[in-house]
């Protein structure tokens, strides 16, 4: 069946099901929750429910979690409208499209806090976390209250606490690719102002993809962490510490070439990462002024080995070492007392430093096609090398600080709400870098000895970041509401590390006579400039039928300047590297839907579209205007039925069944538009038994074996895709004491 015809069968069943809502009394959550997570979700810097903010935001309750299955940022992709969060086949990054706007390396697009502590950076946003309280997903512009990197939105993940409620929580699960999945948690009171709690979870899995190769499974992992929190409340006064960590071990990007249809690397493929996080919040209600003070640190450590050119060929390897070490220090002030007129206060500092080392070694087919021909080709000579591997070193060290100070009022004029803020955030990176050779060559009668290049790149950024929103109630109940908004986005600049054995490549070519018109310069080519957007967005929250029926819907308008694109450099060469497009649109909708026309059945539906599209990007000799932006998908879609059937019995109280479905598509490829994923749906069942102490769930994902890409780039001139997990089936059991 054609995937417009699967969507079209959702909505025609969801429409008649949601038109004949009835009077069933008690309120339900915003979205695609079913849950009240206002309060458990929420921090001192938004303090209005979601019916009151000026914002689209989806939220997600621990019920609906653990019945979705929401571990990860992946998880929720598809879910949250406009929320497109790739699958890529290792845990090494993660690439969030939100309205459009995204890009596959270094800053992201949405902002990332677990528990109130930001994570900051992108590559580690793909974790497990256990005991999910509750999740909120904004989108649009949060940048005037948490600064840079969330000019898409904001992620704010809440997990269990110790004060809440004691117990022990088990779970475990098995499915096909033999996966086994394990986590285990308590929550002790020491006293009743004071409580433990900890966690921990193992994920072991053979993956779904083979090497052609040799046979070995390529998407591997073994993974494991677990989290220690302290919390206790002495009067007006909570301290929470939370300590976080986690260890991955998994095989390489399980990329497939276009031509061959195979998955075939001759160079091994692996990444490991251990991270580790420490956080610290207290907060102090003053009764008129609330204080809070969020302070953490955070280390990252990861090794990837990538045979980078994905061919069973001996082109080139890479290894990369990486070190990172991040401090975090906000303090939040914020009236708390009766009145009509709201205001906060905050301060925000960081420091963040990464030390790198990357060297790439070229094999031998690497040396004769990569340097040896092109040498050839501009001179008439070839050059010798001495050894069948030619390798490039190169060494980083990137500090990066920054501070802002931020302003939020908020005045309400009986149904009427005003707001405006602003933030002021200044931010220093730098890189030192030292790439070089070390093996000598030659050409003709020269001898080119081992050399290096050296030298410091500096970017400063000072921005300013207002936002405006009005907002009425409307009905009697004031329980619907309608909000227009315009806030200024901004996303960092950066470095492209990953272009410099390409320069390193291209300087020893220089000295061997063969010097390229485009003539490298370190600084043009590695920066890029930040990404800064004005969002416009008008949008509204209903309850109807007595809450039994929620709809929440937004229409947005982003003018944006400088959009970071991941492109891959032309010609025979790999790698990936940052660039800023001249300007881009993104225009769209986003509607939501939650209703219960009977007691027992939940309909929930969301669907976004997005169209974003270059208006000023020239590329050497190629003008991209009026071309749709790459990687974003222009439509999301997800669908969900379910029915509780209860049961009269000590064993079983009752039966969920469920039915869901997921779309995404198109995705352009490329920015001239000449490659696409066309639309794509997957179509999942589970049925969930439930009892006071156990839960056993039955699941199926892409039931359908529907076959899609994820991914897709280009390497030494070869095409290749990252393709779609395949149907996945298990079982899962959770015990709770």
């Amino acid at each position: 069946m054609h995937p417009f015809r699967h969507i079209l069968l959702w909505l025609a069943l969801l429409g008649p099901c949601a038109a004949a809502a009835s009077g069933r009394g008690g309120e339900i959550d915003t979205l695609v929750t079913v849950e009240d997570v206002r309060i458990t979700v929420r921090s001192l810097k938004e303090a209005r429910t979601p019916i009151d903010s000026p914002v689209a935001v989806s939220h997600f309750g621990r019920e609906e979690a653990e019945r979705q299955r929401i571990a990860t940022l992946r998880d929720l992709s598809a879910l949250v409208p406009n929320l497109h969060v790739p699958d890529y086949g290792s845990r090494m990054t993660s690439s969030v499209y939100v309205r459009g706007l995204g890009a596959r390396i270094d800053q992201p697009v949405l902002g990332l806090l677990v528990d109130d502590i930001p994570v900051m950076n992108k590559d580690a946003y793909d974790f497990d976390v256990t005991d999910i309280l509750g999740i909120e997903v904004l989108r649009g512009p949060q940048s005037t209250l948490y600064g840079r990197n969330t000019m898409g939105g904001v992620m704010r993940i809440r997990t269990r606490s110790p004060l809440d409620g004691e117990g022990v929580r088990a779970g475990v699960e098995y499915g096909n690719g033999n996966t086994l999945r394990a986590r285990a948690s308590g929550y002790f009171r020491a006293t009743p102002r004071f409580g433990i709690g900890a966690a921990g979870y193992y994920t072991a899995s053979d993956g779904f993809f083979r090497n052609a190769y040799d046979g070995s499974p390529c998407d591997r992992e073994r993974s494991g962490g677990g989290s220690l929190k302290l919390q206790g409340r002495f009067g007006r006064t909570e301290i929470r510490n939370t300590l976080r960590f986690s260890r991955t071990d998994q095989g390489g990007y399980p990329y497939a070439s276009v031509r061959t249809g195979l998955i075939a690397c001759n160079d091994p493929c692996a990444y490991e990462r251990t991270s580790l996080t420490e956080g610290l919040t207290v907060r102090h209600d003053g009764g008129r002024i609330a204080l809070e003070s969020v302070t953490s640190y955070q280390y990252l450590d990861d090794r990837m080995t990538l045979d980078q050119d994905f061919r069973p060929e001996s082109y080139f390897t890479l290894v990369q070492d990486r070190r990172e070490h991040a401090l975090t220090q906000e303090f939040v002030l914020r009236s708390s007392g009766p009145g009509r007129y709201r205001w906060l206060v905050g301060a925000f500092g960081f420091y963040k430093r990464m030390r790198m080392q990357a060297p790439v070694t070229f094999g031998e087919q690497g040396i004769r096609e990569l340097i040896v021909d092109n040498v050839r080709d501009h001179t008439g000579y070839a050059p010798v090398f001495y050894h069948d591997e030619f390798p490039l070193e190169s060494d980083f060290e990137n500090p990066v600080c920054g501070a802002a100070l931020y302003h939020e009022s908020s005045l309400e004029l009986g149904r009427w709400q005003l707001t405006a803020g602003l933030r002021v955030e200044h931010e220093r990176a730098r890189l030192d870098y030292r790439s070089s050779t070390l093996y000598p060559c030659r050409i003709q009668q020269n001898e080119i000895a081992p050399f290096a290049i050296d030298g410091r790149l500096k970017r400063r950024f000072t921005e300013w970041m207002p936002r405006f929103s009005v907002l009425v109630h409307a009905g009697r109940t004031r329980m619907n509401t309608l909000y227009l908004s315009a806030a200024k986005g901004f996303k960092a600049g950066g470095f492209n590390t990953q272009m410099f054995s390409d320069v390193l490549q291209n300087v020893l070519m220089e000295k061997m006579g063969a010097a390229f018109d485009r003539g490298y310069d370190p600084d043009r080519v590695v920066g890029y400039d930040p990404e800064e957007s004005w969002n416009y967005e008008l949008g509204g929250h209903l309850h109807l039928a007595k809450g039994d029926l929620q709809i929440d819907w937004a229409l947005f308008w982003i003018d944006c300047r400088n959009q970071q694109l991941t492109v891959f450099p032309e010609g025979r060469t790999t790698g990936r590297m940052m660039t800023n497009a001249g300007r881009t649109r993104s225009l769209g909708g986003e509607l939501s839907a939650t209703a219960r026309p009977w007691p027992r059945l939940t309909l929930q539906a969301a669907y976004g579209y997005t169209r974003a599209e270059f208006r000023r990007f020239r590329s050497g000799d190629d003008d991209f205007s009026g071309k749709r932006v790459p990687y974003a998908p222009e439509h999301t879609l997800s669908a969900r039925v379910r029915y509780e059937i209860p049961v009269r019995g000590r064993l079983l109280e009752r039966i969920v069944p469920s039915v869901d479905l997921q779309a995404v598509g198109p995705i352009r490829w490329n920015e001239a538009n000449t490659l696409v994923q066309p639309l794509y749906q997957l179509t999942g069942l589970s049925v969930r038994f439930e009892q006071r102490h156990y839960a056993l769930d039955l699941w199926c994902r892409n039931l359908t074996g529907t076959r899609y890409d994820t991914f897709y780039f280009l390497s030494v001139g070869e095409e290749f895709v990252q393709r779609g997990r395949p149907r996945t089936f298990g079982v899962a059991l959770q015990l709770d004491f």
